[in-house]
């Protein structure tokens, strides 16, 4: 197995998604810098978080096709920060150096370009499938009075993204990540991953989503089993859901993996992926003794976990340096790639955790 990053994990939250559309900047703008005053940042790093955003929602706008424009918040311990993701269906790029070049901008912006976003940015990442499309993410932390960003963590080795069906402002999903403490004897410790689609969409949906994540953080039975017997218990008198919760021990080079419902597991490595088993039912409503499957971890691989938000028609081996990319934008190209708006959609993506 590789090195385990080891990166704190950051909490996130999904805040709004933009649809393209003429007013796609401006919107984007103005709650880009709503947000980063509202988190804490100073007037310079609101501008130029809004600069940012501008750009990025500009270059959808004007050369995409079905762009869209995620606008979230991140915290590390006290400190929160703001972080976007775009996502679109064509045409790609064919240089993404060229595209990330001093002087390449979008016509119409201020004409900083992707390049000098990417160095505002605390993280930045870019994956493009030409005839595809483009998965783009950028992180901005708080900066001292020197310019330093008052946090640099490592890269995260779990991230997913959530988006609601079309006419919703929450999603019905949720995802969760934890790590078991105290084992692994000088190994990498193991990760404990649940995704919950709860019973159909809106708030109601979302309070069992939550209601789910919840109780995962609380469980004491770290197995599978007993985190989502513990998910079951809380979504009782709920909407009740479909929920999968895998557990990645590195050291033992295997993946314990427990779901109920329609939520989709994959383990994938070069280029090709394995399926992981779930078994019928609705969990805090009716729910079958419950079966954990054990996987090996594959070389160089990662897990992914979808609810049917995302069709499984999706192939690795059509989206080239997939996993050479941060677990957002792998989740991202994956929302594009399956995703549908007549439902609510969700995917988490583990790459580099063992």
């Amino acid at each position: 197995m590789g090195e385990m990053n080891t990166a704190a994990f950051l909490e996130r939250e999904d805040l709004a998604w933009f649809r393209d559309g003429p007013s796609l900047s401006v919107t984007a703008r103005g709650a880009a810098a709503t947000l980063a005053r509202r988190v804490g940042f100073s007037a310079h790093r609101v501008a130029e978080v809004a600069l940012a955003v501008t750009e990025a929602a500009t270059n959808v706008h004007r050369h995409a096709v079905d762009g869209a424009l995620l606008l979230r918040t991140v915290r590390s311990g006290d400190e929160a920060g703001v972080e976007f993701l775009t996502v679109d269906s064509g045409p790609g790029m064919t240089d993404v150096a060229a595209a990330l070049a001093d002087g390449a901008s979008t016509a119409g912006t201020l004409g900083i370009g992707l390049g000098a976003v990417s160095r505002l940015a605390d993280h930045f990442d870019l994956h493009s499938l030409p005839g595809r499309g483009t998965v783009m993410t950028a992180r901005f932390w708080p900066r001292t009075a020197d310019g330093r960003a008052v946090v640099t963590p490592g890269e995260s080795p779990a991230d997913g993204v959530t988006r609601p069906i079309s006419g919703e402002s929450v999603c019905g999903d949720a995802w969760a990540v934890r790590r078991v403490p105290g084992e692994g004897d000088g190994a990498p410790p193991p990760l404990l991953i649940m995704l919950c689609d709860g019973l159909g969409h809106g708030p109601l949906a979302a309070r069992a989503s939550q209601a789910a994540v919840k109780a995962f953080h609380g469980a004491h039975d770290l197995s599978p089993a007993g985190a989502l017997d513990a998910v079951h218990l809380a979504l009782r008198g709920l909407r009740g859901g479909a929920v999968a919760v895998a557990r990645i021990e590195p050291a033992a080079g295997r993946l314990l993996y427990c779901g109920v419902g329609n939520v989709s597991g994959f383990l994938v490595a070069d280029g090709a992926r394995r399926a992981l088993l779930s078994l019928p039912g609705i969990v805090g409503m009716h729910m079958r003794r419950l079966r954990t499957f054990e996987e090996p971890l594959p070389e160089h691989g990662a897990l992914v976990m979808h609810s049917d938000g995302l069709t499984e028609r999706w192939d690795p081996a059509a989206l080239p340096g997939l996993l050479g990319h941060s677990p957002l934008v792998t989740a991202g190209q994956l929302l594009r790639e399956a995703g549908g708006r007549r439902d609510d959609a969700s995917v988490v993506v583990i790459n580099g955790a063992w």
